[in-house]
Order: C-alpha cells, then sequence, then structure tokens
C-alpha cells in the first residue's frame, strides 16, 4: 500500500472519492475525445445522485471534462468555466444497477464524436472506467493505456499486441468485450510506456479499426490535442 492510499490524495474539495475521484472519471472519459465537446450530459448513480451536491460533484465532473486537476482551486468555478468555454451540459439522477454507489455516466459529443462512458470512483482518489459505448473497459489512470474500437474478428488482438511488441512495450492489463460474436468490440490495454505516435497511425489505418485513442496516466497530463 501506497501512501496515496493511506491518505488519499492532494484535492480540493471535501471528500476525496466523490471530488478528487470524479475529476478524475471525468478527465479520463475527456481522453476518449480528439476534440473538446460542446455538450455533456452527467447521470448520476447512488451516493454520487444522493450526496453529490454537497460534496461537490457535479463541480467536479465538469471540472474534470474542463481539463482540471484535482488539486485546482478553479473546481469551484466550475459552472463559470463551463459557460465561458461553451459548454453545454446536464445533470440527471439515474438507476444503472448493481453498481458501485459513486458511479457516473457521462454522455460527451461535438460535432464529429460522441462517447458514453460509464465509471465509478472506488474510494482515495481512485477510478475505474469500465464501460465505454456501452462495451467492457478498463481505465485506471494510474498507468499509459491505449483504447482500439474495432470489427470482432480473429487475430486482432494478436495484431495489436505485435505491434506494441514492436516497440518493446510490455502490455500491463488488456480488457476486450464485444457486442456479439462479429459486431463491434473494444480492447483497452493498459501500458509500461505510451505508444509511439507511428504505431497509433498505424492501428489507425487499419481496415478494421473505428478508432484508437491514447490515455495518459492522469498525473497533470495535458488534454488530446487533434490527431
Amino acid at each position: 500500500m501506497g501512501i496515496l492510499d493511506m491518505i488519499g490524495p492532494v484535492m480540493v474539495g471535501p471528500s476525496s472519492s466523490h471530488t478528487a475521484g470524479a475529476v478524475r472519471i471525468a478527465r479520463l472519459a475527456r481522453y476518449l475525445l480528439e476534440e473538446a465537446p460542446t455538450r455533456v450530459s452527467f447521470g448520476l448513480h447512488g451516493s454520487f445522485a444522493k450526496t453529490g451536491k454537497g460534496h461537490g460533484t457535479q463541480l467536479a465532473l465538469l471540472a474534470g471534462v474542463l481539463g482540471l486537476e484535482p488539486d485546482d482551486e478553479r473546481i469551484k468555478e466550475a459552472r463559470e468555466l463551463a459557460a465561458e468555454s461553451g459548454l453545454e451540459y446536464s445533470f440527471a439522477s439515474v438507476e444503472l444497477g448493481d453498481v458501485h454507489p459513486n458511479t457516473v455516466r457521462l454522455e460527451l459529443e461535438n460535432d464529429r464524436e460522441r462517447r458514453v462512458v460509464v465509471g465509478s470512483s472506488i474510494g482515495g482518489g481512485l477510478v475505474r472506467v469500465w464501460r465505454v459505448d456501452g462495451l467492457d473497459a478498463y481505465l485506471s489512470g494510474e498507468a499509459p493505456a491505449l483504447l482500439v474500437r474495432h470489427e470482432d474478428r480473429p487475430g486482432v488482438i494478436a495484431r495489436v499486441a505485435a505491434v506494441l511488441a514492436d516497440e518493446e512495450i510490455n502490455i500491463a492489463r488488456i480488457v476486450s468485450g464485444r457486442e456479439k460474436r462479429g459486431g463491434d468490440a473494444l480492447m483497452s490495454l493498459e501500458l509500461d510506456r505510451a505508444a509511439s505516435p507511428e504505431a497509433l497511425a498505424y492501428l489507425r489505418h487499419l481496415s478494421y479499426v473505428s478508432w484508437a485513442r491514447p490515455v495518459p496516466p492522469l498525473q497533470h497530463a495535458p488534454l488530446p490535442q487533434k490527431t
């Protein structure tokens, strides 16, 4: 157990799970778009819905989408910052079933992209994103990661693993989910280090890959730029 697990993250707000964790989930969701979202809908489940307002969860989620860190003093100004950036947003209580009580579903979109991301704050500022666009996923923000949306067909996982192996990148964790046999599928990989731009370009040009998004570790990582 590390010191972060014992005392929690450096943050603004009264609760590591309801504020710092909420910021981190929203930042992870933001990384899955090439360009900034213009509209975001937040579906708050369980404790996030019942006590989130008092803990600043709504402000924290907005702040994360805008790219703020958990220790940024501007979290309390997230509504004003969202208005300045032209971001439209809404909050609603939702029932997501038998999941962690600190869970949120984010629907992010701009004129070119749309993502639906479900993540949970599991305590001490630690988070897990476990659904992306209705498919099983895994993102913790603790290591460089890569998400690949693709057709479900033989050899795709092996091809992606081979591309990473050519760069001498080790895979720490892989989660693969599919809609149905032969349908859409999503591969989530946490890596020992980030893949190169050349590797990403190769993967994106494969005929059976819809999109591939790198996700850096959350600690002071810059927001993604259009590629």
